[in-house]
């Protein structure tokens, strides 16, 4: 048996996975765990996205097996930017990063010890585990248009059928006072859509025989959940309407996402099971081989002869994982900055009235993020608002105003950028029901970074995370106002500033 042979090669490729293992331990074993945990991010279908990996690789290990072949430097040359990657997601306890880090180096690991055609005989079982990432925090402003559009459905066939119904925003209601639905986030059916999207994958990837109709089938996952959880805010509404709004509001709004849920499950079913027949008849009709046209398999590679590359390879990618794995699996834990003290205060010729936070926000808030709310009233009788929020460890602490307002039935116009008192402030007029606002609102750190822009604040805090190995305590100061113009906005702005502690 020589150095190269299949065997020892297949020692060294686990001990480069052992050492990829090693590396992302605290995302195994600490971080994902607490992800599918988390109820912001509504993953518990997480725990199933391994166990199909796994259950994939063990019925396709022979044809897994059959592609081993010899090693390739495209796989050794891929595996740099993955390292990059996960070094900056592991320090800066960036989840997506880190597992889009390690999904990549799974599958540059198969190439670079076993060729390209081991790779691509993995590609989907490893590529799967991209399910782990959570994205309902990263897509939240998708959940605003999701809960807009299944109030809107909603309030339209109400109507059609004769109800006598409001919509405002995202809540529904009876004109009698008899009922009141808030589609709120855990309803956008953002989790739905991922939850099917995985089972879709899986679904298409056995039940259809070449890529463009899996992709196909894979598509069809996200319209199916829309329309599913439109259907089921509908049937709450008339469950509402026409029996009991406690018991549709209570035990059927706790249950109906299951039924929702088979439901779109059995359109993905019916849907893929149309392609299939549509494809069969079409393929008889013409008398073409079952193997031959789109349903045929991908060529393979032919074998190629061992040579040098067969020891380089492996040996230089050993040497370029371990020591990165090494460092990565003991690099320093993030540490948590200071935060800055800042706090409203009294105005002269103002009255300011302290107010608590609504419990649905506390309830959403990670426990560390402060949250102060004021209202000013001048001796005039002008009102306006004001929040700051500290944020804490998580990123979700603090998230852009534009997510809220829209589902309150705003209608937010004219975004601009201006500076008061040496500040950057992001003014928005609202226009909704309630007549003309503006709102202000801009961010700062405890190192003195400001900006009223949502993208340069999450690219600083990228930076600090990943590379300064630090999480910055960001604060976000809010002022809402009548009005909605530049003037009378920016005299709101600067009679809260006035007051402020920062």
């Amino acid at each position: 048996m020589t150095f190269a042979s299949l065997k020892t090669r297949a020692a060294l490729a686990a001990v480069a996975l052992a050492a990829v293992a090693a590396g992302f331990h605290a995302l195994i074993l600490e971080r994902m765990p607490a992800v599918f945990s988390d109820p912001l991010e509504d993953m518990s279908f997480g725990w199933f996205i391994p166990v199909f990996s796994l259950y994939v690789l063990w019925t396709e290990r022979e044809k897994i097996l059959a592609s081993l072949g010899e090693p390739g430097w495209g796989g050794l040359v891929a595996m740099v930017p993955f390292l990059a990657l996960g070094f900056l997601g592991a320090r800066g306890l960036q989840v997506r990063f880190e597992v889009v880090a390690f999904v990549g180096l799974l599958l540059s690991v198969s190439w670079a010890f076993f060729g390209r055609r081991a790779a691509k005989a993995v590609l989907f079982p490893v590529a799967f585990l991209l399910f782990c990432i959570p994205l309902a925090t990263f897509l939240d402003i998708i959940t605003v248009h999701l809960r807009l559009l299944a109030s809107s459905v909603a309030y339209l066939a109400l109507e059609t059928f004769g109800a006598d119904v409001f919509r405002h925003g995202t809540i529904i209601g009876a004109m009698d006072g008899s009922f009141s639905i808030d589609v709120a986030e855990p309803c956008s059916g953002l989790r739905s859509i991922f939850a099917l999207m995985a089972l879709t994958a899986g679904y298409a990837y056995f039940n259809q025989p070449t890529w463009p109709r899996r992709l196909l089938l894979f598509a069809s996952s996200v319209p199916l959940a829309i329309l599913g959880n439109v259907m089921r805010i509908l049937s709450i509404c008339i469950v509402a309407q026409y029996a009991s709004a406690e018991f549709a509001t209570g035990f059927y709004h706790d249950y109906s996402g299951y039924v929702v849920f088979v439901v779109a499950i059995l359109l993905m079913l019916a849907f893929g099971e149309a392609m299939n027949r549509w494809c069969d008849a079409r393929r008889a009709k013409s008398g073409a081989d079952a193997n031959a046209g789109e349903c045929a398999a991908a060529a393979q590679e032919a074998p190629r002869a061992p040579s040098a590359s067969s020891v380089a390879i492996p040996l230089a990618a050993l040497a370029l994982l371990l020591p990165a794995m090494a460092y990565q699996a003991t690099s320093p834990a993030v540490t948590l900055a200071e935060a800055p003290v800042v706090h409203f205060g009294d105005i002269d010729g103002y009255e300011r009235r302290a107010l608590t936070g609504a419990e649905a926000e506390a309830k959403s808030l990670p426990p560390d993020t402060y949250v102060e709310k004021s209202i000013y009233t001048s001796p005039g009788g002008r009102v306006f608002a004001a929040n700051l929020v500290v944020g804490g460890a998580s990123k979700s602490s603090i998230h852009r105003p534009e997510l809220c307002l829209p589902a309150q039935g705003w209608q937010m116009v004219s975004p601009r950028t201006v500076s008061v008192g040496g500040r950057d402030w992001r003014f928005i007029t609202l226009e909704g029901r309630g007549g003309r606002n503006g709102l202000a609102y801009t961010f700062f750190n405890q190192e003195g970074f400001r900006t009223a822009s949502h993208t340069a604040r999450i690219m600083r805090d990228i930076i600090d995370r990943s590379v300064l190995n630090r999480i910055d305590r960001w604060v976000m100061v809010e002022v809402m106002a009548p009005g909605g113009d530049d003037a009378s906005l920016k005299a709101a702005v600067e009679t809260v500033a006035g007051g402020m502690q920062w």
